[in-house]
């Protein structure tokens, strides 16, 4: 599976880079703490499949980056999609190497 730093991925939002960032947490979790991704919770993606783009990297967050594993190895499997990275760490990572005004406990 392919994976991404917190600080990859803030270079690539610095510099304007044509990504998708994919927030799979749950709505609660989201209005806790964000940073902006588009959000679609874990238990909608096959439902919004059509809104993860195949033609563009892809990077999909959850809060440690466990739920974001399991939704990319689903997608890769199922739908053959190769152009997926984990964020390493989740929120709570770019929470403490990025933003510390985010509050993720």
């Amino acid at each position: 599976m392919n994976s991404i730093t917190v600080e990859e991925l803030k270079q690539k939002l610095d510099n304007k880079e044509d990504i998708k960032v994919i927030d799979v947490r749950e709505d609660y979790e989201v209005e806790e703490a964000n940073f902006g991704a588009d959000h679609i919770p874990m238990g909608s993606i096959i439902d919004r499949i059509d809104e993860i783009p195949k033609d563009k990297e892809v990077i999909v967050h959850c809060r440690s980056g466990k739920r974001s594993a399991s939704v990319i190895d689903s997608l890769e499997r199922m739908y053959g999609y190769d152009n997926l990275y984990n964020l390493e760490g989740g929120i709570k990572a770019w929470a403490d190497k990025i933003d510390s005004s985010l509050d993720v406990s």
